[in-house]
């Protein structure tokens, strides 16, 4: 080989002493906060068919995967998503388990190219959890949930910005234009890039000079509750209408919970919107170069696998959110287990589910939320 064996390959790293032992701090605490939300952990392989990555996060998506050719002649990649693997188990493997299957994991995942400047790792460890076989608020709800235990748990809190969106407010109004694939995906680039000038103009093609000059408009919407009601009054399709009261609907528990100083609504954030199906959302946290996680609601993604099924989820970058910790002037209080039985909990109001639960896990108490009982 060319160069000295003392290098490692680019996007690689070692890590060694506080640093290692602040990852698997951070590591062992989320993963008890899954358990006290009764999520199951779940180990997937490291190499498994390119085919399948193709089908769970895209073709564009699956392309930064290293690939390698088995013995057989197969195309196989080093793990670049989580997510998929687990869809494709939910379908075969836990078939035939009684939903909501609830599943978290810790892996490392592998990517050729860095996502940008700022991502820069090849190797990156993800933390995640996935919510299959419910499709109501109350799963929507519960994801949030914990992320937002977890910001609390890192003494992040107060530092986070969790923005949310639902793909089909988009949806609804390339639908509204019968905009073609090529022509939905320009639209999607320009609002993704909150060029405004350049995305009317390319409205104005479709609509009216006042209805391309209103959609143009959405990419500037960002902020609390109040820009809902602004929405409302630019679009007025069905199916975007539906979108924003979901993101309503959560913003009102957000706020009963007394959370909503760590969310905003951005509805100009429609980046990887084939892989999602409904809410999305990601996570900010200052003093990171990036995104320290992101998620949402991807109902399609099981179908690939011969099982079409309702599923949300999120995963957090263990990298990210140790950089950050570690610049932080003292380290947060990382340990707390959750003991005991599993307390069953349902309730018709979307606020006071929540409310209970979060008050249970203050005091490390082992939750299920009942969702065949709760608000849709």
């Amino acid at each position: 080989m060319s160069g000295p064996l003392s290098k490692i390959p680019t996007g690689m790293r070692y890590y060694s002493g506080p640093e290692a032992r602040l990852r698997r701090s951070i590591e062992d605490s989320l993963v008890s906060i899954f358990a006290g939300w009764s999520y199951e952990e779940i180990t997937t392989p490291t190499i498994d068919y390119y085919a399948l990555f193709e089908h769970g996060m895209g073709r564009s998506l699956a392309h930064h995967a290293f690939r390698f050719t088995d013995t057989d002649g197969s195309m196989l990649a080093l793990r670049p998503d989580v997510t998929s693997l687990v869809a494709r188990a939910a379908a075969t493997l836990f078939a035939e388990v009684k939903r909501p299957l609830r599943l978290c994991y810790v892996a490392p995942v592998f990517r050729q190219q860095p996502q940008s400047h700022a991502e820069w790792r090849r190797e990156s460890t993800q933390i995640g959890g996935e919510l299959i076989g419910a499709n109501s608020s109350a799963a929507d709800m519960e994801v949030l949930a914990i992320v937002c235990e977890v910001l609390e748990r890192l003494d992040l809190d107060r530092h986070c910005s969790i923005t949310l969106n639902d793909v089909e407010v988009f949806n609804g109004i390339a639908e509204q234009l019968n905009l073609r694939p090529q022509a939905r995906n320009e639209m999607r680039e320009l609002v993704d890039t909150r060029n405004a000038a350049d995305l009317e103009r390319f409205l104005a093609r479709y609509s009216s000079l006042e209805d391309s000059h209103s959609f143009a408009q959405l990419i500037q919407l960002s902020g609390k509750r109040n820009i809902l009601s602004d929405a409302r009054r630019l679009i007025a399709n069905p199916r975007s209408q539906l979108a924003l009261d979901r993101l309503e609907s959560l913003w009102s528990a957000i706020e009963s919970l007394q959370l909503a100083d760590r969310f905003d609504i951005d509805l100009g954030d429609v980046s990887r919107l084939d892989y999602y199906t409904g809410l999305t959302f990601k996570i900010y946290v200052k003093g990171a170069g990036a995104r320290v996680g992101s998620g949402g609601r991807y109902d399609g993604l099981t179908a690939s696998f011969g099982r079409a099924e309702p599923a949300v989820g999120f995963v957090l970058e263990l990298d990210a959110l140790t950089d950050v910790l570690l610049d932080r002037a003292s380290e947060p209080t990382l340990v707390a287990s959750s003991s005991g039985e599993t307390a069953q909990l349902r309730a018709s109001n979307l606020s006071d589910l929540f409310r209970d639960a979060r008050e249970k896990r203050t005091k490390a108490e082992r939750i299920m939320i009942n969702l065949s009982e709760a608000v849709q």
